[in-house]
Order: structure tokens, then sequence, then C-alpha cells
């Protein structure tokens, strides 16, 4: 799949993995482990970013452990319409953006948030757009934080990313975001992985 049919795909994604099939599950323990991480390495006061941020089941985690500067972005417009139905408080006081992070990133300051997390989000980033990843680290002013499924014998893909689908319908690209994130200057100060996932976490400078 070539870059922008990725995107579109996750745009108008319908049914499993669609923001309501999110918004029902609810926060989880990837909710918990953004939300001790954030907590002890920036504080409660901290303006926090998610990327792909889909109805918002882990800013809202956040909302209640009393954070309260909190914005997101997602591809799929739809986030945003389930998200007040669910976490009608987010949706009301939370900054929130529609398009691709490709496209929104650029807009915003150099160091704007204090924290910026993605979870299975950053994996779906194709080969061509990497550059995205700068753009990241620019707009994040403290701590980096990861949970993406980083593969166990995924074929390799080009530019080094090994690729797996999902239901043989969309790719994840699995990197290694220790490599690709301390190559741009972070310090790795958390490492968990989970079953599905690896939650690592990057203070920068």
């Amino acid at each position: 799949m070539n870059p922008d049919e990725v995107r579109e795909d996750w745009a108008e994604r319908e049914g499993e993995f669609s923001p309501r099939y999110y918004a029902e599950k609810g926060p989880d323990e990837v909710s918990e482990t953004i939300r001790s991480a954030i907590e002890f390495y920036v504080g409660t006061d901290a303006r926090v970013l998610e990327l792909g941020c889909g109805s918002g089941r882990h800013l809202e985690h956040l909302r209640r452990g009393g954070f309260d500067r909190l914005a997101g972005v997602d591809i799929n417009d739809e986030s945003f319409d389930v998200m007040g139905e669910y976490f009608p408080t987010l949706a009301e006081t939370g900054e929130f953006h529609t398009g691709a992070i490709e496209d929104l990133l650029p807009a915003f300051d150099d160091d704007e948030f204090d924290a910026v997390y993605s979870v299975e989000t950053l994996q779906h980033v194709h080969p061509d757009d990497t550059w995205v990843f700068e753009e990241v680290v620019r707009i994040c002013g403290d701590l980096l934080v990861t949970a993406e499924n980083e593969g166990n014998g995924a074929r390799r893909g080009r530019e080094g990313a090994e690729v797996s689908y999902v239901n043989d319908e969309f790719p994840l690209y699995h990197r290694n975001w220790r490599d690709v994130f301390s190559g741009l200057g972070g310090v790795q100060v958390v490492n968990e992985p989970t079953k599905r996932d690896t939650i690592r976490a990057f203070k920068l400078a």
C-alpha cells in the first residue's frame, strides 16, 4: 500500500478497530502505564498530546487522573463524534484536530507539548513518511511515550521496517522505537514489554 492508501483506510475505518470499537473497550492497562509515566516524569500540569487519539479512551484516563491540558489528533473524523457520546467532558474540555499526523504536526510550534504519546499509531506510518518522527520530537518538550507493536518474525519491508498485515487488510510497520527515537536525541527511561506491544518512554533534551 502507498502512504495515501494507508491513511485513507484509517480515515474511513468502521467496525473492528474503529473509534467506536475502542470507545467501548475503554481505558486499559496501557492507559495506566502511560498515565504513570507522564505523571512521574512531567507531572499532572503537563500539556499532553496523543497521536491517533481515536475516541479518547487513553486521554479520558488521564483526565480522570487529574490532567486537564489535553489534546489529540486523529485521521478519522468520526472519532470526535464518538468521543462526545462516550467521554463528553473530555470532548468539551480538550483540544482536538482531525487529519493525518503528517499534515498536522508541522503546524505545531517547537516544544508545544510537554508530553506526546502514541498507542498503536506510529506503527502505521508508511516508510515513505518516516520524516514525521522528527516532527514528533520537535513538538515534544520533555517526554515521549510509545506503545507500539514492534513485531516478532514479521517480514522485512523497505527502509529496514518489518511489515505484517492485520486480517490481510492493512500493514503494520514494526520498528524498534528505542533505535528510532534514541537516534533523534531521546534517552529511553521506560521499557515495558506487554503481550501485544512494547511501551517505551523517552526523555528529550
